[in-house]
């Protein structure tokens, strides 16, 4: 029996939804809802993507599903619809996962008194056999400070490299200011590209690209200590891929107070 379930467990796993929380409201332009992951119909997927559009708009959300043969756990869709809840947007810089039974949430808020209530509140619409975690912790003052200072803006590098390109640097000049108003606080520098090529070697130039920032960032003075880097590659998109500007706000530089 416990081999049993152990294997139905291994078959549920492979069923998974994962949405891509980010912040609208210190961008000049909003950054889309992600949605992505593999679901057993059609129908599962619809009724995720009716409830995302109306608590982010259909405008808002990228839709990256895809529905094969997997098996799920019973109610699974009906548990999945219950959690997007307009709770939802008060979470930045996080991500909805939902992997068999298994629900877990992470990310930033701007008001520590949220936290808990909202924790709650999500705790209270997951029923038995799911269970739920969430990770939720404060967006400082000093992330603000941050996002002002790159307001949506592209890190811009020579095409196919981690050499900055002049735009780039210009960006990086200010970011510097700004990065000196947060001293004392750490910050993940991190590198994304589009998904053209090979996915391995993305991801080493999205750490390279992050690298090369930190290094610009530290000839402006700032502590080399304060900086950390991490590539992502494609594997947090936040446009369409299939598209030439979806490819563009897909290669970027993000900075994360830590």
């Amino acid at each position: 029996m416990d081999k049993m379930i152990k294997n139905q467990l291994n078959t549920y796993k492979k069923q998974w939804l994962s949405v891509l929380l980010f912040s609208a409201s210190s961008w000049v332009c909003a950054q889309p809802i992600v949605v992505e992951g593999v679901v057993p119909n059609e129908a599962s997927k619809q009724a995720i993507l009716t409830k995302m559009h109306s608590v982010y708009g259909a405008d808002q959300v990228v839709d990256k599903i895809q529905v094969k043969s997997v098996a799920a756990p019973n109610g699974w869709s009906e548990s999945v619809t219950r959690m997007i809840t307009p709770d939802l947007k008060k979470v930045k810089q996080g991500q909805l996962s939902v992997r068999g039974t298994q629900i877990d949430l992470n990310g930033k808020m701007s008001n520590e008194n949220d936290i808990q209530p909202t924790t709650n509140a999500f705790q209270g619409l997951v029923q038995a056999p799911y269970r739920f975690n969430a990770q939720l912790s404060v967006n400082q003052a000093e992330q603000k400070i941050i996002d002002d200072a790159l307001k949506n803006r592209i890190i811009e590098f020579e095409s196919g490299s981690a050499v900055l390109a002049a735009s780039g640097t210009k960006i990086l000049d200010e970011m510097a200011i700004a990065l000196n108003k947060v001293g004392g606080k750490q910050v993940k520098i991190i590198g994304h590209t589009d998904s053209s090529g090979d996915a391995n070697k993305n991801l080493i130039l999205s750490k390279e690209r992050a690298q090369a920032v930190k290094d610009y960032l530290i000839g402006k003075n700032i502590p080399a200590d304060s900086l950390s880097v991490e590539g992502l590659g494609a594997n947090k998109p936040v446009a369409d891929n299939s598209t030439a500007e979806g490819r563009k706000k897909n290669r970027r530089i993000e900075f994360e107070v830590i």
